[in-house]
């Protein structure tokens, strides 16, 4: 059995492997969302994961591993975080699901609006891409208008029209769009390069837009920051054109600040998607924003969106604890190891061609000679040298992303030491990624 960071090579993993021949002849590829196969680091199956604690993932056969996805960015808190679960045990034992409103979902919808300025309403879902479409057709009903403008390597979930140039797990794959969408579906979306300030001035005097659709804070195409001016270039251009500005804050919401990207870049939205952090590792995300644009939602308004699970209060509960531990300390904190994070990766790079980006929570080591500003300079990327850096940080017993176009998650439950062992296994894995 590893320890933390260990450095000994070829983990025991064959457990995971009889697990993963069982699971491939019943789910699709093995897994139920795409990026966990590991087929983009070249692994033949992925590490199928007993438990977590803290900042660690144990997997089937004991090998224990810093964990820098943390469920893909919920668990801000670590593992199995003593406040969340005596939160989701107290509630479960009310019961699981009621398909009735509970006072927690309104505690929730009070938490969140004092967080995002822009927030006056809102209402849940149990997933981003729930939210996301929703939204959508929320600002295509109070516009009158249906061409929605989003950016390349942007990914919003996996709503049909939406899935154009998209990033994430899509990219991964090396698909720009996926069979089953059809091109009247896909007409209405309309793809520019992010920080690109002519192709939005000429996208917006071409169509009429009924949103413009941006992750404030890209993370999906690895982290790609806006440039000075962008975001407020967004939210000028929207108003002047009659546009709603949608802003997807599944990831940076409730992580990068108390108010998310918004608070982060002084930039409100007319609606904003959350997810993730919200749900504090339970299935949960929200679409919120203006009071004249949500009350245009059933049974308030005549825009229809429903869910059965939507505000389930197991997934409301685990979010109100989560929220109760970010304050301004626990941010302080989230940013101080976010940085000595992004410097030791940059320090155990060396003078390789590696970029490290980083934003309070996140952090994406591009394998780029230059800085990566939209999706073409992410794709450009050496991906091989990412998968062969991924593989032997698992060697090492250090969890990455299995893709160059996912961020990593600093959470609350990272300490320096892991950082420093996770810095060391860096180095090893920089020089067999880059000497090969």
């Amino acid at each position: 059995m590893s320890t933390p960071g260990s450095k000994t090579s070829g983990l025991d993993t064959r457990t995971s492997e009889v697990l993963y021949s069982r699971a491939a002849g019943l789910i699709p590829g093995g897994v139920n969302s795409p990026v966990r196969a590991m087929r983009s680091i070249g692994r033949d199956y992925p590490i199928f994961v007993e438990r977590g604690a803290g900042f660690e993932l144990i997997d089937v056969d004991g090998n224990r591993y810093i964990d820098w996805v943390c469920s893909w960015g919920p668990l801000i808190l670590g593992h199995a975080h003593p406040d969340v679960i005596a939160a989701v045990t107290a509630a479960a034992e009310r019961g699981t699901s009621f398909g009735a409103p509970t006072p927690a979902e309104t505690e929730l919808a009070i938490v969140v609006a004092d967080r995002v300025g822009s927030v006056e309403m809102m209402r849940m879902t149990s997933s981003g891409t729930e939210a996301t479409m929703s939204a959508v057709r929320l600002a295509r009903a109070a516009t009158g208008r249906a061409a929605v403008l989003k950016f390349a390597g942007a990914y919003h979930g996996h709503v049909d029209g939406l899935l154009a140039e998209a990033g994430s797990g899509l990219a991964t794959a090396g698909s720009p769009a996926s069979p089953g969408v059809t091109e009247a579906q896909a007409a209405d979306t309309i793809v520019i390069a992010w920080n690109d300030r002519a192709a939005l001035e000429a996208a917006v005097e071409r169509h009429e837009l009924a949103a413009i659709l941006a992750e404030p804070l890209p993370a999906n195409m690895g982290l790609v920051e806006p440039e000075p001016g962008f975001l407020e270039l967004l939210r000028r251009t929207a108003d002047e054109h009659g546009a709603l500005l949608i802003l997807d804050e599944v990831i940076s919401g409730f992580r990068v600040a108390r108010g998310g990207a918004q608070e982060l870049y002084g930039v409100e939205a007319d609606l904003t998607i959350m997810g993730k952090v919200l749900g504090g590792g339970l299935p949960a995300a929200a679409y919120g924003g203006r009071r004249d644009l949500l009350s245009l939602i059933a049974p308030a308004g005549d825009v229809y969106q429903a869910g059965t699970l939507s505000g389930n209060p197991l997934a409301v509960v685990a979010g109100l604890a989560t929220l109760a531990r970010l304050d301004e300390r626990a941010y302080r904190r989230l940013a101080e190891l976010t940085v000595t994070l992004a410097d030791g990766l940059r320090a155990a790079a060396g003078d390789r061609p590696v970029r490290v980006a980083s934003a309070p929570g996140l952090v994406t080591p591009f394998f780029s000679a230059e800085p990566v500003r939209d999706f073409a300079g992410g794709t450009a990327c050496d991906l091989a040298a990412y998968a062969r850096f991924a593989r032997a940080l698992l060697d090492r017993g250090i969890y990455p992303p299995a893709s160059q176009f996912e961020a990593w998650f600093v959470s609350l439950a990272h300490d320096e030491a892991a950082i420093e062992r996770t810095c060391e296994a860096a180095a090893e894995a920089f020089a067999a990624a880059l000497e090969e």
